[in-house]
């Protein structure tokens, strides 16, 4: 499963936080508008609760009757739908043993006429106190207070029952209408956190594409160019110095490296070299040692012997000094200066040398890159020497030569139909002191590499033993 990029996680957790939060606000929103509206009803009920309790003491102040438990509803009675109307309040009178006496049945057609045991036991373990049942009714939520009454002596007359109803309809029309306005104000902080996430997150994440970037192109065998960031954070200002850190250390190996893979190679080139020259050293040691047989014999063949041993002699060193200069090329390794090159005349130019040999040009396009012509020309003469060599025992040789190139590459490949290289052997052709043929020293393909690479290139080799063989190679094309 592929994991979502530093961007997209801090873009999402940004967004993310804010729908949380504005559910969370509309949740805490919701849920104090309802705590509020509940404690509204309850000191509501409570107040109307002290008005009751107050006008019946002022009834009771006024009458001139003995006022008791049996006759406190008829006293009552004359006064409820006043007392109703005063105050703004329904409510019931119901006698100790919780029989209905008296009702404004303003908002109930069926009142309890007689309280439940349990209700009864509840007051009476808590006379001073008064008790409130809750219940809803079609979704309306109705308390009932019940409560003792009490005569100037503190005895209980009769119980008071107030039932109230939770009216939430004005409280549910501005909780809507807050909700409404709360919902399109964090609509446009929703696209506001949009914005400023994604800046957010691009502006985090632009230093670590920089080293990114950076990284994908550090090569241990080129020179790697340090990060430069401004206004960076502390932990990519650290993650910069600690590339950069990285860089030298990699520029010190790389030379050591270098500097190793040198003397390895001219190890192996000083014992390759060293053979090359002793195998000559042979036959010339038993040319002279048969020349002297000959003399001390008195042979009197002078012209002919002479000639024999200086032809000899000839073949040998002439072989030593190609071995020589092979050696010498390799040395000398591509140290031209790059310029802006005509890739398709430069080729052209050195296929000249090659007149005699059968060789088709494809080539049509001038095609420019930053080359030195001198290496050109050394990369262009040892694959037309090695594609010669390797059709030199075909009856019908054929050697083509492409240049082509697309948007990013100029491409040069030459191609013969020759007895190529098996394929047990085609993982080794770049490398130096390797070859298939009877003499040199196997130098050629691996300086041809080496060129290639310094200017930014690549070769690459394919071969199908005695069918084809071809060698292309593809440099920066500069238009």
């Amino acid at each position: 499963m592929r994991l979502l990029s530093l961007r997209a996680r801090i873009f999402t957790a940004l967004i993310f936080l804010m729908v949380v939060a504005s559910l969370l606000i509309a949740g805490v929103t919701i849920f104090q508008y309802r705590e509020q509206s509940n404690t509204y009803h309850e000191q509501r009920l409570e107040r109307k609760e002290n008005q009751l309790k107050k006008r019946i003491a002022y009834l009771l102040n006024d009458t001139v009757l003995a006022v008791t438990p049996e006759n406190a509803a008829a006293i009552f009675e004359p006064h409820m739908q006043q007392t109703s109307d005063v105050l703004n309040i329904n409510f019931r009178i119901y006698s100790l043993s919780g029989v209905l006496q008296s009702s404004t049945q303003l908002m109930e057609a069926a009142p309890v006429q007689v309280l439940p045991d349990i209700l009864l036991n509840q007051l009476q373990s808590r006379t001073s106190e008064r008790l409130i049942d809750v219940s809803t009714t079609n979704g309306i939520r109705m308390r009932s207070s019940y409560f003792y009454a009490f005569d100037a002596n503190g005895l209980p007359l009769a119980i008071l029952n107030v039932p109230y109803y939770d009216d939430d309809s004005l409280s549910s029309l501005e909780l809507n209408a807050f909700l409404l306005r709360l919902v399109q104000v964090y609509v446009i902080m929703l696209i506001i956190a949009i914005i400023l996430a994604f800046i957010v997150s691009s502006y985090i994440t632009q230093s670590l594409e920089t080293i990114s970037i950076k990284l994908n192109q550090t090569k241990l065998a080129k020179s790697n160019s340090k990060i430069e960031l401004t206004k960076a954070s502390k932990e990519i200002s650290a993650l910069v110095e600690a590339y950069n850190h990285m860089v030298d250390e990699l520029e010190q190996s790389a030379i050591k490296l270098a500097k190793s893979q040198r003397e390895i190679a001219w190890r192996e080139m000083a014992k390759q070299v060293a053979h090359e020259i002793k195998n000559p050293l042979t036959p010339m040691r038993l040319s002279i040692q048969h020349f002297e047989q000959q003399v001390a014999k008195g042979t009197s063949e002078w012209k002919t012997q002479v000639h024999e041993f200086s032809q000899t002699l000839i073949q040998q060193i002439d072989t030593m000094s190609a071995i020589a200069s092979a050696f010498s090329q390799f040395a000398a390794m591509p140290t031209g200066q790059s310029e802006l090159l005509n890739v398709t005349e430069t080729v052209k130019r050195a296929l000249e040398l090659y007149k005699d040999a059968p060789i088709a040009l494809d080539a049509d396009t001038a095609y420019y890159a930053q080359l030195d012509a001198t290496q050109l020309v050394r990369i262009i003469n040892n694959l037309m020497s090695n594609a010669i060599d390797a059709c030199a025992e075909v009856s019908k040789p054929f050697i083509e030569v492409r240049i082509f190139g697309d948007k990013k590459w100029i491409y040069v490949s030459v191609e013969d139909n020759g007895k190529g290289v098996s394929d047990s052997l085609q993982e080794r052709i770049f490398e130096p002191t390797f070859t298939t043929k009877t003499s040199g020293m196997g130098l050629g393909l691996s300086m041809v590499k080496s060129i290639v690479e310094t200017f930014g290139g690549t070769i690459q080799f394919e071969s199908i033993p005695n069918v084809k063989t071809r060698f292309q190679v593809r440099f920066p094309r500069i238009d």
